[in-house]
Formats: C-alpha cells, structure tokens, sequence
C-alpha cells in the first residue's frame, strides 16, 4: 500500500470517527432542546397572560369558598384551583374583584379564569366558558332568630337581601313577592343586613348561609331552597386550551382522590354524584 493510499484510509477512518462523535454530541443537545420546549410548550400553548402563571380573579370573602383576601387568601374554590395549577404547571395569582363585573373581565381577557362560587348559567356561557362542574349547590333563606319568616312563602311585603348578580338575588325577584331585593357588594353584607334588621331575610348560598350560622349569633337558616345549581371556573370563550387542560385537571383531581379529600375538609361530605359524573364518574 503506497504512502498516499495509506493516509488517505486515516483520513477516512478519522473523518468517520468525528461525524459519529459529532452525531452523538448533537443527539444529547437536540434531545435536550426538545425536552425543554415539550416542558414549556405546555404553559405556553395555554394562552396565557402572562406565560407560566394563572391570572384568577375572585370575589372574596365568601366563605367557605373564598377566605381572606389575596395573596393571604383560601377556602375551598381557591384550594381547588391551586390543585388545578399544580396539575397543569403554573403559578395561580389571585386579584380581588367585583363579581357583577367578573364574567365580563373573564371574556374581555382581564382573567384566565374566575373562581368565585359561579353558577354555570345559560345566560354566563353566552359570555365565558366554564369548566366541568365541581360543586351542587343549594340556596338558603336565612333570617333573624325569632322572625315571624319561617319559608320563600312568608316573604310577602318584605325586604330581602341578596348579593348584587347572583343567583339568590334573580331567585328573589323572580320567585318570591318580596315588596324589595335589595343587592349588596358580598353576600357577607347581605347576611350582616339580616342581623342589623336592615333586611327581613337573605336569600344566599346554602354554605354561605351555614357558615355564617356558625360563626355569629342572632340569625338562622329556616329553609333550604333546592336549586341544583352547578359550579364551574369561568374561562374566556376562545381559549380552548386552557378549558381543556382544566377538565384534564379535574378529572385527575377526582380520580386521585383530592376532589374528596377537599369536599371532607370543607363539607364534611362526599362530592354528589352529579359533580363526580362530570369528571369521569
């Protein structure tokens, strides 16, 4: 083998020998790179405001779904939907809102979600998209210990309150004879009313309402009132991803046993069995 032949064969073996070392080092980088855009991509793709962190707007305090006040805020909604996020991997943040105003602020883009007790309307999914049901709920008539009102019927000429745009105060209007609905800014207020005498009764959530029993004196719950009202997370009408990677949520939620663990926490009770078909039975 001639001298030019020989180190031409090196030449080879060598070239051969870099492209491999090359390959493998662009397989470990390219394999990184597409592990890293799969592991942000996710948020990403979720539209977001702002990439990695979940804008809530709420309406607090509405306890026991709402306490507090954010950043120092809980109850069951909020505990709920950072189970969510952790699930989905972001951050939640929360801001403290009107909620008369909150589905409007949801759609228009001031929100990714509001999580604030909502009942899943026809009327609200004409403006947001909400989320698979997490919650029956009931309403509640609550009044001063020792009124003359003991049921919706007796409440014939009076005044009742109600939290300005929820479902206890269309219930008011719409199927009492009260002589006034007189809407407040939180549904605490609306309960405050009732033992100040500002009011004859309240029409509001029934764990708002026993919530509220418990925890001060002079008024009583006398009648629930069955509504089978669902709750859901309102979410912009466009933003299909996000809608979808929050069902996902609640399904795993439920499925792991979190979802129960919350409702004992919070309700002493099992979710209904409404809640637990709509997030895979």
């Amino acid at each position: 083998m001639s001298k030019t032949r020989l180190w031409s064969l090196l030449a080879l073996v060598i070239g051969l020998l870099a492209t491999v070392a090359v390959a493998g080092c662009g397989s470990d980088d390219d394999s990184t790179s597409s592990d890293s855009t799969s592991a942000s991509g996710d948020t990403a793709d979720l539209g977001l405001i702002n990439e990695g962190t979940l804008t809530v707007g709420t309406d607090t305090p509405y306890p026991p779904f709402e306490i507090g006040q954010p950043p120092d805020i809980s109850g069951f909604d909020i505990e709920l939907v950072n189970a969510i996020a952790e699930q989905i991997g972001v951050t939640p943040e929360y801001t403290d809102t009107s909620f008369d105003t909150i589905f409007r602020d949801t759609a228009n883009g001031q929100f990714d979600l509001a999580a604030a007790a909502s009942t899943i309307t026809p009327a609200r999914s004409k403006v947001v998209t909400f989320s698979n049901p997490y919650y029956e709920a009931q309403q509640a008539l609550v009044v001063a210990e020792g009124s003359d009102v003991a049921s919706v019927d007796d409440l014939a000429g009076k005044i009742v309150g109600a939290q300005d745009a929820t479902t206890g105060e269309t219930y008011a209007n719409d199927e009492t004879d009260a002589s006034e609905v007189r809407g407040f800014p939180e549904g605490p207020d609306a309960i405050a009313a009732v033992a100040t005498g500002q009011v004859d009764a309240a029409i509001i959530d029934q764990p708002v309402a026993v919530d509220a029993v418990e925890k001060q004196g002079g008024i009583e719950v006398v009648e629930e009132i069955p509504t089978d009202e669902l709750y859901g997370f309102a979410m912009p009408p466009d933003n299909d991803a996000l809608h979808q990677a929050v069902n996902d949520a609640l399904v795993a939620l439920n499925e792991d046993g979190t979802l129960a663990d919350l409702y004992e926490q919070y309700f002493q009770t099992d979710p209904p069995q409404s809640v637990l078909d709509a997030n895979g039975g």
